[in-house]
């Protein structure tokens, strides 16, 4: 579990919240997790955009970029790796789900510390497994990373092992859609695919970044519907967020994959985009 290293709350060093707080009420909120690397917060901007369109699709007043920029760079300066957490909510209420007709939006941001994760996972690949719970559809919903995560907390509560370290999740129609705290990417004749974001799920920054990538280096990515049926018939898999970057995928359930070569690729790609090496020991394969 990640260790709080700082928090500021509107602003001012605090880590308490009223209780009145809409977040806390009804997840009447947004956040982003974005990745501190030599005191610099990566893909800050495009992190911004999401947060942009979240707050129009839910009707919440924007803070201003210059504020979070200074904020954001207060509590990450001179971090030489660190998990940046950005919460917006609706602010206190009364009682109700009608949303009070002015809005003083609480702004949270708190500094974690960094994962350490064996860096043998991005050379060799992880295991994923099918969840049992499904995503809901909600087109009004879909893309945007809003504070309702209880399908994914009951998705990771499925297993409480290390023989997995991510889930796959579908949605209710039995189409891929993503992982647990992931995007995913399928390999076919040196191609991507990756599931469309437009009923449920989180349209991901890393994921964005490396469809960018991909198509800069001339690799066809398709963004559409992906069925259960097909996980069969893919050359292999590519798991992808913010934290992380990418990983390949050795297996899902009890189908193995193997290491596609343009996941080298790609990973050499991305983080020299991100302006950091691969894990100690790491070289692309």
């Amino acid at each position: 579990m990640s260790e709080s290293l700082a928090c500021l709350v509107n602003g001012i060093e605090c880590r308490k919240l009223p209780l009145a707080d809409r977040g806390l009420h009804y997840g009447d909120g947004l956040f982003e997790t974005l990745a501190v690397r030599n005191g610099r917060i990566e893909l800050f901007d495009a992190h911004l955009d999401r947060l942009t369109e979240g707050c129009r699709r839910l009707g919440l007043p924007l803070p201003d970029r210059s504020l979070l920029a200074a904020e954001a760079g207060r509590l990450s300066a001179g971090r030489a790796a660190a998990v940046l957490k950005i919460i917006l909510t609706r602010g206190s209420g009364g009682r109700g789900y009608r949303p009070p007709s002015t809005v003083a939006a609480t702004r949270i941001l708190c500094l974690l510390s960094w994962p350490e994760r064996d860096a043998a996972l991005w050379r060799q690949g992880v295991r994923l497994r099918r969840c049992r719970t499904r995503l809901g559809l909600n087109p009004a919903l879909a893309g945007i990373k809003h504070l309702n995560r209880l399908e994914q907390v009951l998705a990771r509560s499925e297993w409480d092992n290390d023989d997995f370290e991510e889930g796959l999740m579908l949605d209710v129609e039995g189409r891929v859609v993503e992982g647990i705290s992931s995007n995913v990417f399928f390999v076919t004749g040196g191609e991507l695919v990756t599931p469309a974001i437009d009923t449920c799920g989180v349209a991901g920054v890393m994921r964005a970044t490396l469809i960018e990538l991909a198509r800069e280096r001339g690799i066809a990515c398709q963004e559409r519907p992906v069925a259960d049926s097909e996980l069969a018939g893919f050359e292999g898999a590519l798991v992808s967020n913010s934290l992380i970057g990418l990983w390949p995928v050795r297996s899902i359930d009890d189908r193995n994959y193997a290491v596609p070569p343009l996941a080298g690729e790609l990973q050499a790609a991305l983080f020299e985009r991100l302006g950091r090496p691969l894990p100690a020991g790491e070289e692309t394969t």
